[in-house]
C-alpha cells in the first residue's frame, strides 16, 4: 500500500504543478498515470510543440515545460506509478480513500486530485476508406518528432490550433508544407490564422481551401492525397506524409463510473470554492474538469491547483489554521541548496 498526503491521477502540466504548490504546504504527493512517463499530452503527444501561454516563457516546448516541472518539484520528492491506470476508488470509514490501478496497485490517501486532462484518448481518424492501410507508413495522427519530416513534402488536414501551430512550425522543417481545411474560416488562434495568411503570400504554405481529402495514394506507403475542391475536378498532390489533425477523442475511462457528476465527459466541481467534486475530498483540476467560464488552458490548471492545495491542507490538518506566505518572503528549499530565511519578524508560519 502506498501511502501519501494528496494522490494526484494524472502526470500532465496540472498535476506536476500540484506537487509543488502542496510541496509549500509540506504536503507530501503520488502521482498515478497510465503514460510511462510524466508530462500527459506534452511528453506523449506533442513534446517538440511550441506553447506561447506560459507565464514569462514567450515560447516554449512541451517537452521542455515538462522538463522544468520536474526540475521544480524535484526537491518536495514525490511519488509516480507510471504505465499503470486509476481503475478503482473505495472510500474509507475514515473519509481516506484507496485507488487501486489496473495493476493492482492500492494507494491510500486523504485526498485525491484528478488531473487526467482530456482523459484516455485517440486521434479523430477522417472518413477515408484507405486510411488504415497507411498508418505508420507516412500517416501520422500527431507529430512527436519534427525533425522525421526534415526536407519531406508534407500534407497537414485540419482546421483548429493544431493544425496550425504544425503548419507554421514545419515550414523551417519541411521541404514543402500543404494545409488543408473543408472550410475557408479556422477555429484556432487569430494570431495563427494571420501567421498562416502571411506564409502562404510568402509562398512558404501552400494552403487549400474549402477542400477535403478523400483517399491516399500510394503502394507500401504514402505516395500522395487526392483532394476534391468544390466545383473543381478531384486532383493529387504528391507527400510523403499526410497529417489529419482532427483533435482527440476523450474518454474519462474508469473514472466516470466513480460516482462523480459528469457533464459533457468532463467532472463538474465547485470553482466557487475549491474545484471539490460531488464527493468530498475528490477535486478535480485541469482540462478534466467543467464549470461556468471554464478555459481549457494549462495557465487556469495551474490557478486550479493553487486553490486545490489550500482547501487540501485544510482537510488532511482541520485542527491547523495556514497563514499564506510568499515564496519571494519564505523562500523555496532546494533551488540552491540553502534555504532562504526572511526576516523573523515578517516569517508566518503554520500554527
Amino acid at each position: 500500500m502506498i501511502k501519501t498526503d494528496i494522490l494526484i491521477i494524472g502526470a500532465g502540466p496540472t498535476g506536476l504543478f500540484t506537487v509543488f504548490e502542496a510541496g509549500l504546504l509540506k504536503l507530501r504527493c503520488h502521482l498515478i498515470d497510465a503514460l510511462p512517463q510524466p508530462g500527459g499530452q506534452c511528453s506523449e503527444i506533442y513534446p517538440k510543440k511550441p506553447i506561447y501561454d506560459i507565464p514569462a516563457y514567450p515560447e516554449i516546448l512541451a517537452g521542455d515545460l515538462t522538463h522544468k516541472l520536474m526540475e521544480q518539484i524535484k526537491q518536495f520528492e514525490p511519488g509516480f506509478t507510471l504505465g499503470e491506470r486509476a481503475d478503482t476508488i473505495e472510500k474509507q470509514e475514515d473519509g481516506t480513500f484507496i485507488v487501486t490501478t489496473n495493476k493492482g496497485t492500492r494507494h491510500h490517501a486523504p485526498v485525491v486530485a484528478i488531473a487526467g486532462g482530456l482523459g484516455s484518448f485517440e486521434p479523430r481518424k477522417p472518413p477515408i476508406p484507405n486510411i488504415a492501410n497507411f498508418e505508420g507508413k507516412g500517416v501520422e495522427y500527431m507529430i512527436k518528432e519534427p525533425e522525421l519530416y526534415r526536407d519531406k513534402d508534407v500534407v497537414i488536414a485540419g482546421g483548429g490550433d493544431s493544425a496550425l501551430d504544425w503548419s507554421i512550425f514545419l515550414t523551417d522543417v519541411a521541404k514543402s508544407v500543404t494545409l488543408i481545411h473543408r472550410r475557408n474560416e479556422f477555429r484556432g488562434a487569430l494570431d495563427s490564422v494571420d501567421k498562416v495568411q502571411e506564409l502562404k503570400n510568402e509562398g512558404r504554405i501552400n494552403l487549400i481551401t474549402p477542400a477535403e481529402i478523400k483517399a491516399i495514394v500510394g503502394d507500401d506507403k504514402v505516395s500522395g492525397v487526392e483532394v476534391h475542391k468544390k466545383d473543381e475536378d478531384p486532383f493529387v498532390i504528391h507527400t510523403d506524409h499526410f497529417i489529419p489533425l482532427f483533435g482527440l477523442s476523450p474518454k474519462l475511462g474508469p473514472i466516470a463510473d466513480w460516482g462523480l457528476g459528469i457533464e459533457k465527459n468532463a467532472i463538474k466541481v465547485n470553482n466557487a470554492l475549491d474545484y471539490q467534486t460531488n464527493i468530498e475530498g475528490i477535486y478535480a483540476i485541469g482540462d478534466v474538469n467543467t464549470y461556468p467560464g471554464k478555459l481549457k488552458l494549462i495557465l487556469c490548471g495551474f490557478h486550479e491547483a493553487t486553490l486545490m492545495c489550500q482547501s487540501a491542507y485544510k482537510r488532511i490538518h482541520p485542527d491547523k489554521k495556514y497563514v499564506m506566505k510568499y515564496t519571494t518572503v519564505g523562500g523555496v528549499e532546494g533551488f540552491d541548496g540553502t534555504k532562504k530565511e526572511a526576516p523573523k519578524a515578517v516569517v508566518k508560519k503554520i500554527e
